[in-house]
């Protein structure tokens, strides 16, 4: 299982090996440790420059998915043996504004956007229905509590 970091604008007081190893648990929970992935750190102008080049938005958000699984009718590949899972792209600036506002540590968001942009890469979406929406909630919270334990 290879997870490659990349910073394209400063992140204070992140921890990219921890990142790593974060994410490692997280597939391997989600039985991907065959999988590779790619994390990409940005700035709100790169984000909204990537989602309105790929989803067609004006402006920034928090975190985008592309997945290699994924067919162009946006239904995952029945040939789920691609090595590389796919690429999760963080907004820097926008999870900090995020930490602020939920009063919780940087770290913590930047956790559960990683959390959120890989279920997106194994075809969770939570814009489909709000039955949808409540299951890659629950699959969210049971993934972030397994950090807190040893």
């Amino acid at each position: 299982m290879e997870i490659q970091i990349r910073m394209d604008c400063p992140a204070p007081g992140l921890d990219a090996q921890k990142i790593k190893v974060r994410a490692k648990r997280v597939l391997k929970d989600l039985a991907c440790h065959d999988k590779e992935l790619s994390i990409l750190f940005t700035d709100d102008e790169h984000m909204a420059a990537l989602n309105r080049q790929y989803r067609g938005k004006e402006g920034a958000t928090d975190v985008l998915s592309f997945s290699m699984l994924e067919e162009p009718d946006g239904d995952l590949s029945p040939d789920f043996e691609s090595i590389m899972l796919g690429d999760v792209v963080i907004s820097v600036d926008t999870a900090l504004r995020d930490a602020e506002e939920l009063e919780q540590p940087f770290e913590e968001t930047v956790e559960r956007l990683m959390i959120h942009g890989i279920l997106h890469l194994l075809g969770y979406d939570h814009e489909k229905s709000s039955l949808d929406a409540i299951r890659m909630r629950e699959e969210e919270e049971r993934l972030i509590a397994q950090f807190e334990k040893p």
